[in-house]
């Protein structure tokens, strides 16, 4: 873990609740693909978000906060952003935490999976395989509740068109007629396209209620507990 001073350099909305928020840390910061920062607010009052950046970007960090209603842990943590912004003073910020960080497994393919802003999680991850030329199969599959909430999907589908190894698979649960994608819940289109999930390295990031579901589903469909990574398996049984 590394303990810098960061400038809030823009804070962008992405959707109507989420927003993106790009920090310079004062110091080159070192951590791998899936790792998460903590925005120390108080010396009892961190509060934790995945880093969407890949980690060849030593002088810049990524986050997207999903943040709605005045109180929330996110809309809080925002509101600190954004009056250190203004005033253009410093964040203090811990980098490089979490344990389920990429491994890079050269004989598995990659199941990455998202729901909403869990998004970022997985980002730092497609960003990073991709620039090391990654030649396994990779999977990017993104829940949302509404297509609205697709806030990166043309970057993504840039993402996926740049290798033929690499897919991205968009499922909304809501869906409109419009919509010719997946549909329903994210994990379920995982089991639909995928036969066994034997072989894979699974990463996933959303809900932590969520989460406990995927991963019971996905060993029941073959997923080896050993090749799946989640930090919220920490906080679930």
């Amino acid at each position: 873990m590394q303990l810098v001073k960061a400038q809030v350099t823009a804070i962008s909305p992405l959707t109507e609740f989420v927003h993106k928020v790009t920090l310079k840390p004062d110091v080159a910061v070192t951590f791998e693909a899936g790792h998460y920062l903590q925005l120390v607010l108080g010396e009892k009052d961190k509060r934790a978000f995945s880093i969407a950046s890949r980690p060849s970007l030593h002088n810049e960090l990524e986050l997207h906060i999903g943040a709605s209603g005045a109180d929330s842990y996110a809309m809080q943590s925002l509101e600190h952003l954004r009056d250190a912004h203004t005033n253009t003073a410093s964040v203090t910020l811990e980098v490089g935490l979490g344990v389920s960080q990429l491994r890079i497994d050269k004989q598995r393919p990659i199941v990455l999976l998202a729901g909403g802003t869990g998004f970022s999680y997985v980002k730092s991850m497609a960003d990073h395989l991709a620039e090391i030329n990654f030649d396994q199969p990779v999977l990017f599959y993104w829940g949302v509740k509404e297509a609205s909430a697709l806030y990166a999907k043309q970057e993504m589908e840039a993402w996926a068109a740049s290798r033929k190894n690499f897919q991205f698979i968009p499922v909304v649960e809501n869906a409109s007629d419009s919509w010719s994608g997946h549909t329903g819940y994210v994990h379920k289109a995982v089991m639909k396209d995928i036969v066994s999930l034997e072989p894979y390295c699974i990463y996933m990031a959303g809900r932590f209620d969520m989460i406990g579901i995927v991963r019971d589903d996905f060993i029941n469909h073959g997923a080896e507990r050993e090749h799946m990574y989640a930090d919220a398996f920490a906080f679930i049984k």
